[in-house]
């Protein structure tokens, strides 16, 4: 998976605009690893590019992915599997990881239960998990293998400015197929043996906010930090609408700079 091969493959999958294509970002200097950047569900790449220009400027190469069925229409999202999603995360993973770097996950929602998922097959040096969950709020999500039969899509609303990256109809297998990840990651925890930061915010309507305790709580690594907000954060928290996005930014990378430390001294020891 080069750049310019899944750019030419999201543009035949009809992704028109620019910034829902997926991106590759390098440092100013050689980096020594890379970050994969994985956005949510009814989202696109443009939900990470923040972030990747983050983590760029902190000396990662940053690779933001883009989800198949996702930038393209509600249409081509609602005849994907979650198999294609976690494919491309790791497809992602192995790119950077061919170039010898080492790799670190950061990933919106549902982009972070892609990045456990492969976590727990590919060598993952440490997780940044922004709004995960293990529950959606809506009441109808549980159901959703059984509507999706009787019922195509769900509206949802979206600002106007939001609208060129974001869905305002969320079909209903997708949601099924959040489900079906879900149990995929609930029964592989156990692997997942990555330092993981967990952040989250009590404001969060689109997941139960438990859930997102219960995952971390789960998590075996012995190195995990979590963090939440108050009532005034969303559940996006990779933009503007985020009015602690300064403060997620500084956690994130600062704990990948930890980790990246103690690499380094690692590295030395073994020398």
């Amino acid at each position: 998976m080069s750049r310019d091969i899944e750019q030419e493959r999201s543009r035949r999958d009809g992704v028109v605009r620019e910034e829902n294509l997926p991106f590759l970002m390098e440092p100013r200097q050689p980096a020594k690893a890379g970050v994969v950047l994985v956005h949510g569900f009814t989202a696109s790449p443009w939900e990470m590019r923040l972030f990747g220009e983050a983590a760029a400027e902190a000396g990662f190469t940053a690779l933001g992915v883009r989800l198949p069925g996702h930038g393209t229409t509600p249409e081509d999202l609602a005849g994907r599997r979650y198999e294609e999603w976690l494919s491309t995360v790791e497809e992602g993973c192995r790119m950077l990881s061919a170039r010898g770097l080492r790799i670190y996950g950061i990933g919106q929602s549902t982009g972070g239960l892609l990045l456990l998922a492969a976590a727990g097959r590919l060598p993952i040096s440490g997780l940044i998990l922004l709004s995960p969950y293990l529950r959606l709020r809506h009441r109808l999500a549980p159901a959703a293998g059984l509507v999706r039969f009787f019922r195509s899509y769900q509206r949802h609303f979206v600002p106007r400015e939001l609208a060129p990256f974001y869905y305002d109809r969320r079909p209903v297998n997708g949601v099924y197929q959040l489900y079906r990840l879900i149990r995929r990651v609930r029964n592989h925890l156990e692997r997942v043996t990555a330092p993981v930061l967990m952040i989250g915010a009590a404001g969060d309507r689109t997941i139960q906010v438990d859930s997102a305790y219960e995952l971390f709580d789960a998590l075996p690594g012995r190195r995990k930090e979590c963090h939440f907000f108050g009532p005034e954060v969303p559940h996006i928290l990779t933009t503007g609408e985020n009015p602690r996005l300064r403060q997620t930014l500084r956690l994130t990378f600062d704990f990948l700079r930890c980790l990246e430390n103690g690499n380094a001294s690692a590295a030395e020891k073994d020398s």
